[in-house]
C-alpha cells in the first residue's frame, strides 16, 4: 500500500527524472514528503512562473519533459506563462497543480479552478487523476504525450485527498518513446526535387532534434552544398561559423536572406512550423500556397499542411528524417555551390556588430569582447526585448544545446532558464541577457541561483524604458509616450543584497574588467549596462524612428 504522493514520485523515478523545479503548497505536501526519501533533486523557486519556465528550459536542452509542481489557485495561474512558452515552443515539460479535495470541488472552494478550462488551449493534455491507483497509468502517459509528435506540455491535476489516501497500485514502468521515420518513396522524391532545383534554400526549426542530429545535419549541408538558415531562437541547429551557414530566420532578418528565401525554387524546413515570427508574417513563405516548391519535415502528421500546403511532406521527428537523408548523396556538384559561399559571406557581414552608437555605452564592441571569451559550449538564455537583437543577430553559435530562449516572445525567460541550465550543467558558462523591464518580471529567482550555488552571470541591458513597445509607440503614435517609461532600482546592489556579485557599467571600456570580475567571483552575478535608450536597435536610433514616423 501507498499513498498518491509516493506513487507520483515513484512514477517520475520509473521515467528518469532526475530533478523537479518547485514553490512549495499545502496541496500537494504529500508529494513534497515523498521526495525526501528520493534521490530526485528538488529545486525550490521564488514564482511559479520561474519554475515553469526552469521546467522549459531543462526540457529545451535536454528532449526529456521538465518537471514542476505548483499548488492551486494562484500557483496554477502563475505557472501558466510557462506553459504557454512550452506550448508555442513545442517543449515537453509536465506540470503537477495540487487541487482541492475531492469533496470540496464544484463550491469553488479556496483556490479552486477547472484546470480543464483554464489549460485547455494552451497545453496538449490536462487531466485530473481521481483514482490514486491509475498515477502510474497516467503519469507515464503524461512522459509519452509531452515528448511525442509535437511536442509539448501536459498539466496534470491532483486532488489533495487523492494524494494521501493508500492505494495497491501496479509498479510504474517508463514510457515508450515514439519514433517517426520517413519513408524510402518520400526520399527518394525529395532527391528528385533537389536534382531539379537550382536555388535550394534549408530551414531548420522545431524541437526533437540531439548533437547527433544536427552533426548529421551538417553532413547533409556539405554534401549538397546547401544553404541552411535557423529559424527565430533555434540558431543552435546549426554552427554559425560553417560555410554553409546563411543566417537567422527570425525578427529583423537580414535583408539578403529574406531575398534569396523569397527566390528560392525548393524551401526545405526541417522541424519547424514556420509560423508568424520566422516567416515576417507569412511573407517569406506565403500562407497557405508558397510561391517555392516546399518539402515540409514535421514529427506531427497536423502540422504538414496546417499553415502551408507542402508539395512534399515527409511524417518525420528531424532526427529520424536526417539519419535518413544522411546517406543520400548529389550525382556531382551543386550547381549552387557558389551561392551558398555568398550566403554565408553576406551573414558573416550582417552579424559584426557596429563599432559605435550613442551613449557612453557601446553594445557592438561588448558583443565583440563577449565572441572572443565565451567558450564554444556557453549557454545563453534571454526572454524578450530589443535588447536580444544583440544576442540573436551578433552572438555566433556554434554548438546545439547552447541557447534558450522562447519562440512566443516571453518576457522574463532568461533569468529563470539560466538557473535551470546551470543546474543542468555546473560546468558550462552560462549567461543570461534581460532588459530591465524583462529581469524584473522574474528576477527574484536569481535567489535561487544563491541557494543553489548556481553561479550564472545576467547582463542586464538598463535602458530606462519598455524598449520595444517604446519603440512601436514612436513610430506608430510619434511623440506621444504613455506607460513605457520605467524607474528601476541599482540592479549591481541588488545582486548583492541578494548575496551575488553586483557590477554596474557605464561607459565601454567598464564591461570586460567588470564581467571578468563577476567571472571570477564564483557566485551568481549581475553585470548592469546603462544604456543610452537613443541605441534602441544597432542601426536606428529612438529618434531616427520618431523623426522618419
Amino acid at each position: 500500500m501507498k499513498t498518491g504522493g509516493q506513487l507520483i514520485v515513484d512514477a517520475l523515478e520509473a521515467n528518469g527524472t532526475d530533478r523537479i523545479f518547485c514553490v512549495p503548497g499545502e496541496s500537494y505536501l504529500a508529494v513534497l514528503d515523498a521526495l525526501h526519501d528520493s534521490s530526485i533533486r528538488t529545486i525550490v523557486c521564488r514564482q511559479e512562473g520561474g519554475a515553469a519556465m526552469m521546467a522549459d528550459c531543462q526540457g529545451r536542452l535536454t528532449g526529456k519533459p521538465g518537471i514542476c509542481f505548483v499548488t492551486r489557485g494562484p500557483g496554477a495561474t502563475n505557472a501558466s506563462a510557462g506553459i504557454h512558452i512550452a506550448m508555442q515552443d513545442s517543449i515537453p515539460v509536465i506540470l503537477f497543480i495540487g487541487q482541492v479535495a475531492s469533496h470540496a470541488k464544484e463550491r469553488e472552494a479556496f483556490q479552486e479552478v477547472d484546470y480543464k478550462r483554464f489549460f485547455g488551449d494552451i497545453a496538449k493534455w490536462v487531466v485530473e487523476i481521481d483514482d490514486a491507483a491509475r498515477i502510474p497509468e497516467f503519469v507515464t502517459r503524461a512522459f509519452a504525450v509531452a515528448t511525442s509528435g509535437r511536442p509539448g506540455p501536459v498539466v496534470i491535476s491532483l486532488p489533495e485527498d487523492m494524494l494521501t489516501s493508500l492505494v495497491e497500485a501496479p509498479a510504474a514502468l517508463p514510457h515508450t518513446p515514439v519514433e517517426t521515420r520517413p519513408g524510402e518513396a518520400e526520399l527518394d522524391a525529395l532527391e528528385k526535387l533537389l536534382g531539379k532545383a537550382k536555388r535550394p534554400f534549408v530551414i531548420l526549426g522545431g524541437t526533437r532534434w540531439d548533437e547527433e542530429a544536427v552533426a548529421r545535419m551538417r553532413t547533409i549541408a556539405e554534401a549538397w552544398s546547401l544553404p541552411v538558415g535557423c529559424s527565430f531562437r533555434r540558431q543552435m541547429l546549426f554552427d554559425h561559423l560553417h560555410p554553409n551557414y546563411a543566417g537567422d530566420v527570425g525578427i529583423g532578418i537580414n535583408p539578403k536572406l529574406a531575398t534569396a528565401i523569397k527566390q528560392a525554387d525548393l524551401v526545405l524546413l526541417i522541424g519547424g512550423r514556420m509560423g508568424e515570427m520566422p516567416s515576417s508574417d507569412y511573407t517569406l513563405l506565403k500562407s497557405p500556397y508558397p510561391d517555392q516548391t516546399l518539402v515540409h519535415v514535421h514529427a506531427d502528421a497536423g502540422e504538414l499542411g496546417r499553415v502551408y500546403r507542402p508539395t512534399l511532406a515527409i511524417n518525420a521527428s528531424p532526427s529520424a528524417f536526417v539519419e535518413a537523408f544522411a546517406n543520400r548523396k548529389p550525382a556531382g556538384t551543386p550547381s549552387w555551390a557558389d551561392e551558398t559561399a555568398k550566403a554565408h559571406a553576406a551573414y558573416l557581414d550582417w552579424s559584426t556588430p557596429p563599432e559605435s552608437g550613442p551613449g557612453p555605452v557601446q553594445m557592438g564592441p561588448i558583443m565583440n569582447y563577449l565572441e572572443k571569451v565565451l567558450p564554444d559550449d556557453a549557454i545563453l538564455t534571454n526572454g524578450a526585448g530589443n535588447y536580444a537583437t544583440w544576442v540573436h543577430r551578433f552572438h555566433r553559435f556554434r554548438r546545439f544545446a547552447t541557447q534558450g530562449a522562447p519562440t512566443s516572445g516571453s518576457m522574463g525567460y532568461g533569468t529563470p532558464a539560466a538557473v535551470a541550465a546551470k543546474a543542468l550543467h555546473p560546468d558550462r558558462t552560462v549567461i543570461a541577457f534581460a532588459g530591465d523591464g524583462c529581469f524584473l518580471m522574474n528576477g527574484q529567482e536569481f535567489a535561487t541561483a544563491v541557494q543553489y550555488d548556481l553561479p550564472i552571470i545576467v547582463i542586464v541591458v538598463n535602458n530606462g524604458i519598455y524598449g520595444t513597445i517604446r519603440m512601436h509607440q514612436e513610430r506608430d503614435y510619434p511623440g506621444r509616450v504613455v506607460a513605457t517609461d520605467l524607474k528601476n532600482p541599482d540592479f549591481a546592489a541588488l545582486a548583492r543584497a541578494y548575496g551575488g556579485h553586483g557590477e554596474t557599467v557605464e561607459k565601454t571600456a567598464d564591461f570586460a574588467p567588470a564581467f571578468e570580475r563577476a567571472r571570477a567571483s564564483d557566485k551568481p552575478a549581475i553585470v548592469e549596462i546603462r544604456l543610452d535608450p537613443e541605441a534602441i536597435t544597432p542601426t536606428r536610433t529612438m529618434t531616427q524612428i520618431r523623426d522618419k514616423a
